[in-house]
């Protein structure tokens, strides 16, 4: 495990479970081994995706494309506003795990767990009863809207999955464990890509269900692989399932679902906010036609990934800070964060500089050579790159400042750096500079982002947030990197050489 295991007992724990441990050892080696199997994962799914959108276009063709494209909107919206409430419960469960509190800990899991059930039921349900009216708003094709409708409704139907499925892998996360989540994920990743064109085609003894085949099989690979990550939980006797002397645990605590509510919408809300702000700047280059779009769509495909580091950096940075905070670690937390802010910048330049210098070539992995898209993808490229490492050093502190439970800062932040600069600066010089004006706002907008972030991290109160009342007071002692600070060993040794005298004196 990353970071290494204590081996443990906590309160009312049974003897023996491995507790990854986050709160000591060395900062840079811990985080690096942490956030790549995240970064793994992230790639996977990446992956995933692109596998799915290719047997959908070439077997079914452009309006099934569309009709997913469409449909996936809607998905990833509801995805990223369950991410905020995941990663609520994720930080919880590390400043109780932090502070030695398995009790806590196990209040937090049992509270999350029912929580999660009624929210996922209830999207699932309501999602799918409303699929036509959704896929209207949403001005879908009407050669496409058919698929959309078959698609989506199977999507729902596995939403239940997929929020379980994120809550659980974030929840493991949060106990210091990421090699895990990325196994399964491997697992899932690989049952979609093999299913999806058997039940795609019908090829075999396999239903031929046309589009809806794409979706039902994101639904078995999700709730297969649930299923038996559940089930490998239980074997491994982890602290994230409830035994049945346990289940009363899920009799929801509401202070803990306030905390969840309160500190998890905002989070989600930046990823909403994030996505908006995603399709205003397509709508504006779709202004400048079709080879400009086909350029930007290409070169948005690379920034997936240059974006990828930053983004495993900042999960990262979040589980450990967490586990610190509970600790009441703050000298500990603030060296990840300058650790992180290290790699984030190095991991992120380093592809930036290699696109730079393969472009045209990898860019022709999206445009023929000869596409008059190619020069002007090149070119927004050398533009635009530069400004994701700005943005992933802005994402590590952001991700620091949440793990102690001050989520509306960043949340602001991120409102101000896009919608305050970066939207209005490509409306407001677009008449002007044309197309030019949608690049360049977009490392100003990313330098701004930083800014902000490293200016509420340096002067802003979120030291003193929390979001759990068990978490320990900040201490001031430096953290020497074996587990607790020295004074306290010595304070242990001194009352145990105190009690070794007194029992010496009653024996004479």
């Amino acid at each position: 495990m990353a970071g290494g295991a204590t081996a443990a007992r906590g309160p009312g724990g049974p003897p023996g479970r491995k507790m990854p441990d986050l709160t000591s050892g060395p900062i840079g080696k811990t985080l690096i081994l942490f956030a790549l199997p995240v970064l793994a994962t992230n790639i996977l799914q990446s992956l995933n995706g692109s596998a799915n959108a290719i047997w959908v276009s070439h077997v079914l063709g452009e309006a099934a494309l569309t009709a997913t494209s469409n449909a996936n909107q809607i998905m990833f919206l509801m995805l990223g506003a369950s991410f905020g409430l995941t990663m609520a419960s994720n930080i919880m469960i590390g400043q109780a795990i932090g502070g030695r509190n398995e009790a806590m800990a196990k209040k937090v899991i049992g509270t999350s767990t029912a929580f999660f059930i009624v929210v996922s039921l209830t999207v699932g349900a309501v999602g799918a009863w409303l699929t036509p009216h959704i896929l209207t708003w949403m001005g879908t094709p009407a050669e496409a809207k058919r698929d959309a409708i078959a698609y989506l409704r199977v999507i729902f139907s596995a939403m239940p999955f997929m929020y379980f499925f994120t809550y659980v892998m974030m929840a493991q996360r949060g106990t210091g464990d990421s090699r895990t989540p990325f196994h399964f994920s491997l697992v899932m990743v690989g049952l979609d890509v093999v299913l999806n064109p058997l039940l795609i085609t019908g090829f075999g003894p396999f239903p031929k269900m046309g589009i809806a085949g794409s979706a039902t099989s994101t639904l078995i690979a999700q709730t297969v692989t649930l299923l038996a990550m559940i089930v490998h939980l239980y074997r491994k006797n982890s602290m994230l399932v409830l035994r049945p002397h346990e289940l009363r645990l899920l009799i929801p605590d509401f202070g803990i679902i306030r905390s969840l509510v309160t500190k998890g919408l905002p989070m989600g809300f930046q990823m909403i906010v994030t996505s908006l702000a995603a399709v205003t700047m397509m709508s504006l280059v779709n202004k400048h036609g079709v080879h400009t779009s086909a350029a930007y769509g290409a070169a948005a495909q690379l920034w997936t990934y240059v974006q990828m580091p930053a983004m495993a950096l900042g999960a990262a940075v979040s589980s450990m800070s967490a586990q610190n905070v509970g600790a009441g670690k703050m000298d500990r937390v603030e060296r990840t964060a300058r650790s992180g802010v290290l790699y984030a910048f190095l991991f992120t330049a380093v592809p930036v500089v290699l696109i730079y210098l393969a472009d045209p070539w990898v860019l022709r992995a999206f445009l023929p050579a000869t596409s008059p898209s190619l020069p002007i993808a090149v070119h927004i490229n050398s533009i635009v790159l530069w400004g994701f490492i700005a943005f992933g050093m802005a994402f590590i502190f952001s991700g620091v400042v949440r793990a102690t439970g001050a989520v509306w800062p960043p949340l602001l932040a991120m409102i101000i750096s896009l919608w305050g600069i970066r939207v209005p600066m490509a409306n407001l010089l677009e008449p002007h500079l044309g197309a030019e004006a949608i690049w360049i706002s977009f490392p100003v907008g990313s330098f701004a982002t930083l800014v902000l972030a490293w200016g509420y991290y340096m002067w802003g109160g979120w030291r003193t947030s929390r979001m759990l009342p068990t978490t320990p007071p900040v201490t001031d002692e430096p953290d020497t990197g074996f587990g607790q600070p020295m004074i306290e060993e010595a304070e242990v040794m001194a009352e145990a050489a105190e009690r070794a005298g007194e029992r010496e004196k009653a024996a004479t």
